[in-house]
């Protein structure tokens, strides 16, 4: 009896050693997520009210941007951007979304560009684009994130 006792304990204290499992490190562990996260992509693009109903997110996206673009045509329409320059008929407009909702508008020219005014160009953009509709800013796994993309901007000129 004592050697079942004695054989049981040996098999149990040996056996032990099966049922540690290594625990990696919360740096392996972080390491690890960091290589899998897609940092060119965000899980849900900025959005405005208009477009929140829209379940396909790809449509969604397409609604923001179109709001966007004809928002921008809209208050520029009614400048003198086009009599200043009635040869522009596209701006391209950097445009950023902070986490905040806060929005920044930066007019892209060509390196080399002389013929515009570029800073007239962009002190109008400032002036003209400060009351904007509210923009819920873009997600990356539940966190609002910042986002940038250039948007073309047709400048209607009425004739």
């Amino acid at each position: 009896m004592k050697k079942i006792v004695s054989y049981i304990l040996l098999i149990s204290l040996v056996s032990c050693q099966y049922f540690e499992k290594q625990v990696p490190s919360e740096q392996e562990l972080l390491e690890k997520e960091m290589k899998e996260i897609n940092w060119k992509e965000v899980d849900e693009y900025p959005s405005v009210a208009d477009c929140e109903a829209i379940s396909d997110e790809t449509l969604r996206k397409q609604c923001f941007f179109e709001f966007l673009a004809s928002t921008i045509q809209q208050k520029l329409s009614v400048d003198t951007l086009s009599i200043l320059y009635p040869e522009l008929d596209t701006i391209e407009v950097r445009v950023t979304v902070n986490p905040d909702a806060s929005m920044q508008f930066e007019p892209q020219f060509p390196k080399d560009t002389v013929a515009y005014d570029t800073i007239k160009i962009d002190s109008i953009l400032r002036v003209k684009l400060v009351d904007f509709p509210k923009v819920n800013p873009a997600i990356k796994r539940g966190i609002p994130v910042k986002t940038q993309f250039v948007l073309p901007v047709i400048i209607k000129t009425e004739k």
